[in-house]
């Protein structure tokens, strides 16, 4: 049964996100002192009293106002109003009733959803501000404070009292979890909506657009995927405003805890040092990835047109020399079909182990080819390798004396590794360890 949708909606700067982030219990919103800081919509799995539901927080609604950029944000909250079953509509206690507030109001009435109103801002002292919001026609209001998490289990008691159905608290099956990456601009929201095939995320020619990490499931071929769309990574000399810079923070944290990374590059511009140090970091944090080349509708082509990009590409990514990439347009779908696969292929190559005694076999036909180095004398004995973990694929070999092992020839081994099993699209990792390593343990 699918879980009830509850949306968060009202003014800018009312505690929207202060109170979706104490409901879900984590830092998921970005909170700050300005309006217009959420401008997409923002899920995240919430349970209370034994009714598990989906709290989304979306912008703050500015029903008259004709800029473009909250024109957009009205968009996303229009579209979490059209699939709710329950709103939780916000106003702010401490400012009073004003005139935008009865907009929004009559807004929300015309949706025919069941609205919970939210009177934030208010201490215990202070439930006489309350009461001019009965005005709004809209119901009881509820007086909270969601910074200090006063009257929360109320608001959700009322919230959880208009379900029409009961859905259980279950475990999550297994969803395979996609970070979309890449500058301002390299068009990642336009593929995120491809993907998905609806306009998930705003997408504008305004660089900076997506702030936050925005999460949104979707099944693909019976299986499961959490794709994340993150705000674009400039170079941190160039980030000079608190928010950009905790978006860029959330940007890194999604690479962490995604399974894989599509890197997003904009091909009608030059591959820069930026793009080179994003597919850096999602490198060293071991994770398989796409490179997309996006924008290839763009670009001017000729017969020598892929490889001279290719030849690029491989300069500049010589570090991740088992990277996968595709050339591809958001925009008009070119290739997009390839994507999808693509992320099961390289997490399928992270993902593979090989037998211990397969391992060792390659590794000793390595060792008669080229022999290990010598060091005063001294040379490199392998005894035994083994395939510790996987996602990134970890080696850890046992030698007579690590100090011996030069860094030639462990990359002569990695490069083994690689043309034995190939593990496309994913780094790998090697260990050294001397043969006297407790218990001839893993833990690196």
């Amino acid at each position: 049964m699918t879980k009830p949708l509850v949306a968060i909606v009202g003014r800018p700067n009312v505690g929207k996100s202060t109170f979706f982030n104490k409901v879900v219990g984590k830092r998921i919103s970005i909170v700050e002192d300005k309006p217009g800081v959420t401008r997409d919509r923002l899920y995240a799995d919430a349970e209370w009293c034994g009714h598990a539901f989906t709290l989304v927080d979306t912008g703050g609604i500015e029903i008259k106002s004709n800029d473009r950029m909250w024109q957009h944000i009205k968009k996303q909250a229009e579209i979490a109003v059209d699939l709710a079953d329950v709103i939780v509509f916000f106003v702010d206690g401490k400012q009073g009733l004003i005139p935008e507030d009865y907009d929004v109001a009559d807004y929300l009435r015309m949706s025919r959803k069941p609205i919970v109103l939210a009177v934030n801002k208010i201490d215990n002292n202070e439930q006489e501000l309350i009461y001019d919001f009965y005005s709004l026609g809209i119901g009881d209001p509820i007086g909270i404070s969601a910074e200090q998490s006063k009257g929360i289990g109320d608001i959700l008691d009322e919230i959880i009292s208009k379900f029409k159905n009961k859905v259980e608290p279950t475990e999550n099956d297994e969803v395979l979890n996609i970070a979309v990456v890449g500058k301002p601009n390299a068009g990642k929201s336009s593929l995120v909506n491809k993907i998905l095939g609806y306009e998930r995320v705003i997408v504008s020619d305004v660089a900076g657009t997506t702030r936050d990490a925005i999460d949104t499931t979707f099944s693909w071929n019976g299986r499961k995927f959490n794709i994340i769309d993150t705000a674009g990574m400039r170079r941190k000399s160039n980030i000079d405003d608190e928010v950009e810079q905790y978006s860029v923070m959330r940007s890194l944290y999604a690479i962490r805890r995604a399974d894989v990374v599509l890197v997003v590059i904009d091909s009608s511009e030059t591959v820069s040092e930026q793009d080179v140090r994003i597919c850096g970091y999602v490198h060293e944090q071991g994770k398989p990835s796409l490179v997309l080349m996006n924008k290839w509708d763009t670009v001017e082509k000729d017969t020598y047109t892929v490889n001279k990009f290719k030849k690029d590409l491989d300069e500049k990514l010589k570090f991740m020399d088992y990277y996968v990439p595709l050339f591809i347009s958001a925009k008009t779908g070119q290739r997009l079909d390839r994507v999808m696969g693509g992320i099961l292929e390289v997490y399928e190559e992270a993902s593979k182990r090989v037998s211990t005694g397969t391992l060792n076999d390659v590794i000793q036909d390595a060792v008669s080819v080229t022999e290990p180095p010598t060091k005063n004398g001294k040379r490199l004995k392998i005894l035994f390798a083994t395939e510790a973990s996987t996602n990134p694929p970890t080696f850890i070999f046992f030698v007579n004396d690590a100090e011996l092992m030069h860094f030639s020839y462990k990359r002569y081994l990695e490069n083994t590794l690689r043309k034995a099993f190939e593990f496309k699209g994913s780094p790998i990792r090697l260990i050294v360890r001397n043969k006297d390593a407790k218990d001839m343990g893993f833990n690196d």
